[in-house]
């Protein structure tokens, strides 16, 4: 147990309660004081956390870990808990778990990774902004907890390029970063530039990135290639550094946060980061779009027909569903390489938003298997995903006259799940799953996440690859 003399030197703590009405730990008093003012049994603890300052001048909040909870729950209860210590910006926080030693095992990985994901700072130009978390100091177990720091700082990193405004992380230097990543990461980097993508005969990525000044996008692959891999499998991120709808050009509303629309790529890089932090027997190849969707002269227009890498021609119906475009050729350049599965990451249709707001993404699934394991997935880790049909009748809407395929309907009816029949046509027969990305941003944060930038899906994504590698 907690020896109570060393907890008496943190400033900022977190004590975390096994299930049940017990209590226990550092000032039982003041936290039964607490329960009683605030109306609350023992058990709430497990739902809604408290705080009180310590007869020393410490900050303590606790929390009640129940496993009968959902991840989704027990996440948010942390990271609520985590909330008034972490506001103060402390950069040492000391983490108390209680309960036999199942219990503390089981709560402390959470309360860590909470701690990390939460104590982070997300770039911004403001003169004060506070500082991060810098060390975490356990009591009370001695889990491993390598696995939940390689998720976090994942997280971390996809939050942090997610931040980024638009003149800071133009394709060119997304680019950069990615170089650095990857000679950082000991990982193999290709770029298929935008001369390189149309000689090979891209058509659909060339399409979306001719509208920008600068021919700086590219599809970028980076190789995590441990050996004795059992699977392989490729991660696909939609990568627009800035979207402004094109000819179809969004009003300010809408165009508000378009810098976020390369969050998909965040999330296949982070996932990339948080497999080989933890050592994941899986050869996985991460292909990002990164492009950007602006406005001129050369940019492309509505009743045009380009080509796609594979062959596929496509009658453009509007430029603002440019995701799909660039996602079509990065799909069939992943395609080729006969991966076990793919799985793509997009912040891709608003009808996603509509259907389930900002608190689930959607997925689709080409297998049973690979449907259940995506639901699986979410429930075990909190990052909740909903199932979505894509039935083959759907595409009739996307029938043309003059080419293969419609990219999208006027309409927009169903346009997440016709965005789905779309791609379908660019991954050949590979086993595929698509993630639109509707929980990018949640206002107040989702789950564990207390930011608006919520990194959804790496930790999502870190469990779908773990299970794909046990063999699951």
């Amino acid at each position: 147990m907690p020896d109570e003399a060393t907890l008496a030197k943190a400033r900022h703590l977190l004590v975390v309660l096994p299930p049940g009405k017990g209590l226990e730990g550092p000032a039982v008093g003041t936290l039964k004081s607490v329960l009683e003012r605030r109306k609350l049994k023992p058990e709430d603890l497990a739902k809604t956390p408290v705080t009180a300052t310590l007869a020393n001048g410490a900050l303590c909040a606790w929390v009640r870990h129940d496993p009968a909870r959902t991840a989704f729950e027990r996440g948010t209860a942390m990271r609520k808990a985590l909330a008034p210590l972490l506001e103060e910006n402390p950069t040492e926080l000391g983490i108390a778990v209680y309960g036999t030693p199942e219990a503390r095992a089981a709560a402390a990985p959470l309360a860590a990774y909470a701690a990390w994901v939460n104590g982070a700072v997300l770039p911004a130009r403001k003169k004060k902004n506070g500082a991060a978390l810098a060390s975490i100091s356990l009591f009370g177990a001695r889990a491993d907890l390598d696995e939940a720091r390689a998720v976090a700082e994942a997280n971390v990193l996809c939050r942090e390029l997610t931040a980024l405004p638009p003149n800071e992380l133009n394709p060119r230097a997304y680019r950069a970063r990615l170089r650095t990543f990857a000679k950082s990461s000991g990982m193999g980097l290709a770029e298929y530039d935008l001369a390189r993508l149309r000689r090979m005969g891209a058509g659909a990525f060339a399409a979306v990135a001719q509208g920008s000044a600068e021919s700086d996008a590219a599809i970028v692959r980076l190789r995590y290639a441990p050996r004795g891999a059992k699977r392989n499998l490729a991660l696909v991120g939609k990568g627009i550094c800035f979207d402004t709808g094109g000819h179809n050009l969004k009003p300010a509303r809408y165009m508000a946060g378009m810098h976020h629309d390369m969050n998909g790529s965040a999330v296949a890089l982070g996932i990339l980061h948080a497999a080989s932090r933890m050592r994941l027997p899986a050869r996985i190849d991460a292909w990002l779009a990164i492009a950007q969707n602006d406005i001129g002269p050369r940019a492309y227009r509505q009743s045009e027909v380009v080509t796609a890498l594979n062959g596929t021609t496509i009658e453009i119906v509007h430029t603002d569903a440019e995701g799909r475009m660039v996602l079509a050729d990065t799909l069939a350049l992943a395609a080729r390489d006969k991966p076990d599965v793919i799985v793509d990451f997009a912040t891709l249709t608003g009808s996603m938003i509509h259907a389930l707001g900002n608190r689930y993404s959607g997925v689709f699934a080409t297998r049973p298997h690979l449907a259940r394991l995506a639901v699986d997935a979410g429930e075990a880790t909190g990052e909740r995903v909903c199932l979505f049909p894509m039935d083959e009748d759907y595409e009739s809407a996307l029938e043309s006259k003059v080419a293969d395929i419609k990219q999208c309907t006027l309409d927009g009816e169903a346009d997440h799940i016709l965005a789905s029949r779309f791609l379908a046509r660019f991954i050949s027969d590979t086993p595929w799953v698509h993630v639109d990305l509707a929980a990018a941003t949640c206002t107040d944060g989702l789950g564990v996440v207390g930011t608006e930038i919520t990194g959804f899906g790496v930790a999502w994504g870190a469990e779908f690859v773990r299970r794909l590698a046990a063999g699951e």
